[in-house]
């Protein structure tokens, strides 16, 4: 289970965008919990005990909470006012990759190193892809395919060579 960590915070506003900025080692329990450091991380949070699921999003070099209108009204929170906040990464949000895709990476070594230097949304997306497929029989023929993709052969869910 994920510790939930607990914070004080100013809402704040980048251009329409309302935010919090999360203490230091709230964000590295975050990172630990999700085993991750970049891209968008799934988590759950609470303002003022109203319940929301989230994504934290490293922008201009900084990690940042987005607050939406209805987080804000149900929390009665605008910016410049202080909250408090409970946050943990939402594990239930993680999509596992499929079985027959690890194996095929794991034989084919140079299509692992492609796919492992992705930016995360691509590999999320291959990923998911997969996942989603109802018959073995496409599972099979798609991570053939991805396989192709990633090294260069063929195009891959609407995307040119990588």
């Amino acid at each position: 289970m994920s510790k939930i960590n607990t914070f004080s915070a100013k809402i704040e506003i980048i251009g329409v965008n309302p935010f919090v900025f999360l203490p230091e080692e709230i964000l590295k329990n975050i990172f630990e919990q999700a085993n991750q450091t970049k891209g968008k991380i799934p988590v759950k949070i609470k303002i003022d005990g109203h319940e929301f699921i989230q994504t934290l999003i490293k922008y201009s070099g900084y990690w940042r909470l987005y607050l939406n209108t209805p987080m804000r009204k149900a929390a009665k929170k605008d910016v410049g006012d202080i909250a408090i906040f409970e946050i943990v990464y939402d594990i239930k949000r993680e999509i596992q990759s499929h079985p027959k895709l690890l194996k095929a990476l794991d034989i084919n070594q140079e299509a692992k190193a492609v796919f492992d230097g992705l930016r995360p949304s691509l590999q999320l997306e291959i990923v998911r892809y997969i996942s989603f497929l109802k018959t073995e029989e496409s599972v099979d023929r798609n991570v053939i395919r991805a396989i192709d993709f990633l090294l260069g052969k063929e195009r891959f869910i609407g995307r040119d060579k990588p």
